[in-house]
């Protein structure tokens, strides 16, 4: 186990910020000639257009990427959702593209963008990580029989990258049957990823639409601005 996750307790509270301001999201969508939905050329580089620029929000504070990943049906667009307006907002259609929204801090301007975890989208996954500050890895702990492939597609993201920090969302922990942390953590052999990296496990679910966001969905917005405030 990686000294950064034994810091964290298997359990993600760390430094609070307050956050706040604007937020914007869209989803970008592209097609091939035979109509397969496709992500557009990978943004690096923040941008007009942008999630953050559609935001209105320009000059002082420099946007900061997060890619967010995992498998179709884990849960990703309704975390990110809830993590922008710190209320439950839930999404049952798979992301067909990518997802971007802005949330604001008063350090930086954070572009989360979401790419769909459908097999037809798994090899852009990496087209995105040069360039982004933070990875979050989402799963659906009461996907059982998917954790190898899980497993598989996270360790084949990170391989290249000792340094990238990495938050792994451990979603639909409300569930019957979902895995608990520990569990996860061995499922996804989250030891073998190595001490360099700053990495945490954070067990989150999401509630009843309309309901505001858990205790630990607000420690993950908490960990992961604390995360991309350290990372310049």
């Amino acid at each position: 186990m990686g000294s950064s996750l034994r810091r964290a307790g298997l359990a993600g509270a760390v430094v609070a910020l307050g956050a706040g301001g604007a937020y914007a999201a869209w989803r970008y969508l592209a097609r091939d000639p035979g109509g397969r939905a496709l992500p557009p050329e990978p943004p690096l580089e923040p941008r007009a257009g942008g999630a953050c620029a559609a935001a209105g929000e320009q000059g002082k504070l420099q946007s900061k990427q997060i890619l967010v990943l995992g498998l179709d049906g884990a849960g990703k667009t309704s975390v990110l959702h809830s993590l922008a307006t710190n209320h439950v907002k839930r999404s049952t259609a798979s992301t067909e593209g990518i997802n971007a929204v802005c949330i604001n801090t008063e350090e930086a301007k954070m572009e989360f963008l979401e790419i769909g975890g459908s097999e037809s989208l798994r090899s852009y996954w990496k087209m995105y990580l040069p360039r982004v500050l933070v990875l979050i890895f989402v799963v659906d702990s009461a996907d059982h029989e998917r954790f190898p492939l899980a497993k598989q597609l996270l360790h084949q993201l990170i391989q290249n990258d000792s340094t990238l920090p990495v938050v792994i969302l451990a979603n639909k922990q409300d569930l019957k049957g979902a895995y608990c942390i520990t569990d996860i953590h061995d499922a996804l052999a989250l030891s073998q990823m190595g001490d360099e990296r700053k990495m945490f496990l954070i067990g989150t679910h999401v509630a009843e639409d309309g309901s505001e966001i858990s205790s630990s969905m607000k420690d993950a917005k908490e960990l992961i601005a604390q995360l991309v405030s350290e990372t310049q």
